[in-house]
């Protein structure tokens, strides 16, 4: 099976940091390791539908919506197994609940039925 954690959310203020880490765990990771996964992460605010926010290519390549593109920057640890979301500038647009996803078999997907695993979310609340 497979479990992505997410955590490090929180309430901030407009103009602020946070940073949000997404950990794997799971047999499927231990036959086929997180690092040949494309991670992505998405948003989910409410009454709205989930929307794409970043993805990370198993080698490291990185694509944006463009909504956060220039304040948001993905990495990854594959030793850690662990994704990482740093968004920097936040608004208030951006409060929502911040979903990673796992996706085996592309390098850059952003839609989110490209994704094969999901976390439970964690939220993010900018105060304005």
């Amino acid at each position: 099976q497979v479990q992505l954690a997410e955590s490090g959310g929180g309430l901030v203020q407009a103009g602020g940091s946070l940073r949000l880490s997404c950990t794997a765990s799971g047999r499927t990771f231990t036959n086929y390791p997180m690092s040949n996964y494309a991670m992505g992460w998405f948003r989910q605010a409410s009454g709205t539908e989930r929307e794409f926010v970043g993805t990370i290519s198993p080698n490291g390549g990185t694509y944006y919506a463009d909504s956060v593109k220039g304040r948001f920057t993905i990495s990854r640890d594959n030793a850690k197994m662990t994704v990482y979301l740093q968004m920097n500038t936040l608004e208030s647009e951006d409060t929502a609940v911040y979903y990673c996803a796992a996706d085996r078999w592309r390098a850059l997907p952003t839609s989110t039925r490209e994704y094969d695993y999901w976390g439970q979310g964690t939220q993010v609340t900018v105060s304005s």
